[in-house]
């Protein structure tokens, strides 16, 4: 496999924010997540779960509830008292309009998408026309006097139906009168005034009501009467939330004690009409509050206040038992917060509020595989640089000779100058220079340090150009056709003359730099990019994709090489294919020219193109299979794919310009150590 000194980086405090509320929109199979950081990420179900875009937070920012509308926008609303749409090309607000209700808890469009709900914290129900590139306000429904803390429209929208504190009100929508009043039951509660809360509700086509509380109970009313029809206690703890499928045939809810409940509506004999709801499948797959439930047609999707999301397939809807109906659990982003300066041995952690800069450990000492070498120089904590104002920090980077580090937010550019004099470092900022002409999505520093490449909305590129001591904007790079989309990676060959540039839309162009043109681009695949580097001796491109293939491209021939087209006409090992999680990182071992070094978040992988590709019948993790054979019979049954799970989870991996392996991990336990506490169970024997 190679042989490499390897640091095991394990002082990365990152910990996932937790999850607030979420959004399915079946339409386009993009689910919309948002965190109580205030940040809102949009992962691609259909493209293998992958996490496509992040639109980063801000502490004036708080989103209690997010929503699709048609489809493609995304609104939302929090406790700053606005309704934001996000434009989902330049990842960021797109405008903010002012629900003059006090803090907003709800958000819900219409069935027919033309008109959103949001319940507001005075009481009332704000109803707004929905225009092409803006909302209007319609008008106000009667108002009360609890906040509105839960909405959900009647599939024929003919009636808004608003949870509140102790309480179920139904509005009609046509003259905004209050129609209904159900009050909840609150005998036996205790504490708070013995508060019902009810935390969600939804509107059945046959007029029926469906709401959860903090009781624990799971309850259906009839619309019309006001009256309650079946009662179920569901849960020990609150039940936070509850969503409903689209044939209104199963529903989940999540609890406060990280449990997920699915209820089904069957007949109560075969062969008779007469139906009833029935608990069919607990999950306990979150260790903390289940704050936020959705319903595919195929899965039952939760997040939690761990930050996990989890999708668990409906077996019985899926047609084919593949890969498809395999649980999904995303813990980690499906993109690097770390950057590696190779020369300088230094690593740049990045946070929503702050960047650390670390420079790694060393040892004066060798030894043989598997040996713990004993560290001479203890790992030092040279910088924590907090962000300005109140957006979080979008990405971040540090240059590979150590001597700049950059960051970015929804509107700013940061430059700063790292300086080093023995064992004196000191930072100094880049003062005020011209921003970029646009957002700033992605940073990479040209390999000699001399140029900042800045990505931008609509696969553009800014060159700033650092040569002077100073930050000056020398030209754009534009796409060679008009594009929406943003850029999502970026890659720079070792001489500097080449970049690569790939968009959201799995589009990867390259550019000569020094001439400042368009050279070529790769043939377009149906799945997103989500790792992408450049041979140092031979530049040659390797693409990782969302569906895990791994292709190779010549920039020079403009045309896949020989292992790329064996790779398309062979075909991958299908344990690589039925991983869970994408490929974040690639490198290259300057030593063996043949070697692609790669990972995701559960295994380390070098590709040996110069062994045969694996088939189908192979093992393919065998190391340990091969250490217990001669060397003869070892190269016999050896192929390209040498993979370790040895090392995980695992966020970033590089290498030194030494040949020194940096691997970034962070174990689970140590997250659940940073996590605040779940709810105290009793539990048998304690």
């Amino acid at each position: 496999m190679g042989e490499f000194t390897v640091h095991r980086v394990r002082f990365f405090d990152y910990v996932p924010s937790g999850v607030r509320c979420i959004s399915y929109s079946e339409q386009t199979g993009r689910l919309a997540v948002a965190r109580n950081d205030g940040s809102v990420e949009v992962y691609n179900f259909p493209a293998n779960y992958y996490q496509e875009k992040v639109i980063p937070g801000d502490e004036k920012r708080s989103t209690e509830s997010i929503c699709w509308v048609s489809g493609d926008r995304l609104f939302s609303v929090g406790l700053n008292g606005e309704i934001i749409e996000y434009d989902l090309e330049r990842l960021c607000v797109k405008y903010s309009v002012n629900g003059f209700g006090g803090p907003l808890w709800s958000i819900v469009p219409s069935p027919c998408g033309s008109q959103l709900a949001v319940g507001c914290d005075d009481g009332s129900v704000k109803l707004f026309t929905i225009t092409p590139e803006h909302i209007v306000f319609e008008k106000s429904l009667d108002r009360q006097k609890e906040r509105i803390l839960c909405l959900a429209w009647h599939p024929s929208g003919s009636h808004i139906v608003a949870g509140s504190i102790n309480m179920i009100k139904v509005f009609s929508v046509s003259s905004g009168r209050l129609l209904q009043v159900l009050k909840m039951d609150r005998r036996g509660l205790v504490g708070r005034k013995r508060e019902c809360i009810v935390w969600g509700v939804s509107v059945l086509s046959c007029g029926e009501i469906v709401s959860v509380d903090s009781s624990g109970k799971l309850q259906f009313w009839n619309l019309e009467m006001g009256t309650l029809i079946r009662s179920y206690t569901a849960a020990t703890s609150d039940i936070l939330c509850i969503a409903v499928s689209q044939k209104e045939d199963s529903l989940v809810v999540g609890t406060a004690q990280g449990s997920v409940l699915q209820f089904q509506h069957l007949a109560l004999q075969a062969g008779k009409d007469e139906k009833q709801w029935v608990a069919t499948k607990p999950f306990q797959h979150h260790s903390r509050d289940v704050r936020a439930v959705a319903h595919s047609s195929t899965s039952l999707i939760s997040g939690g206040l761990d930050g996990n999301i989890v999708a668990r397939p409906l077996l019985e809807r899926i047609k084919v038992k593949s890969y498809e109906a395999a649980l999904r659990k995303i813990t980690f982003p499906h993109r690097h917060l770390v950057s590696c300066a190779q020369a300088s041995r230094l690593l740049l952690f990045q946070f929503p509020d702050h960047l650390e800069l670390w420079r790694l450990g060393q040892t004066d000492q060798s030894g043989k595989d598997g040996d713990i070498l004993p560290v001479k120089h203890e790992q030092e904590l040279l910088l924590q640089l907090k962000r300005k104002g109140s957006e979080s920090i979008r990405c971040s980077c540090i240059s590979r000779c150590g001597s700049w580090l950059s960051y970015t937010t929804a509107s700013r550019l940061f430059l700063h100058r790292l300086h080093y004099d023995n064992n004196n470092f000191s930072i100094s900022k880049v003062p005020k220079f011209a921003q970029p002409p646009s957002a700033a999505l992605h940073l990479k520093f040209s390999p000699d340090s001399k140029q900042l490449y800045v990505g931008a909305e609509r696969g553009c590129v800014h060159i700033m150009d650092l040569s002077k001591g100073t930050c000056q904007h020398s030209h754009t790079l534009q796409p060679p056709s008009a594009s929406s989309h943003p850029v999502h990676l970026l890659a720079a060959s070792s001489d500097g003359s080449l970049l690569a540039v790939a968009s959201s839309n799995s589009q990867v162009d390259i550019y000569d730099v020094k001439d400042q043109k368009y050279m070529c681009s790769v043939p377009q695949y149906n799945s997103p990019t989500t790792a992408i580097s450049i041979h140092p001796s031979t530049n040659n491109l390797v693409i990782a994709y969302a569906d895990q293939q791994v292709l190779e491209f010549s920039i020079s021939q403009n045309k896949y090489t020989d292992w790329g087209r064996n790779v398309l006409q062979h075909g991958l090992h299908r344990d690589w294919l039925e991983r869970d999680t994408p490929i974040m990182g690639i490198a290259f071992n300057p030593s063996r020219s043949k070697d692609i070094l790669m990972h995701d978040n559960y295994m380390f992988c070098v590709i040996d193109k110069s062994l045969p590709l694996p088939d189908d019948k192979t093992v393919l993790v065998n190391q340990r299979t091969l250490k217990q054979l001669s060397v003869n019979a070892r190269m016999s049954h050896a192929h390209a794919f040498k993979i370790t799970r040895k090392y995980q989870p695992l966020l970033f991996m590089d290498l030194l310009d030494n040949g020194e392996l940096v691997l970034v991990e962070r174990t689970l336990s140590d997250i659940q150590a940073q996590l605040p506490p779940p709810m105290k169970q009793k539990k048998f024997g304690t």
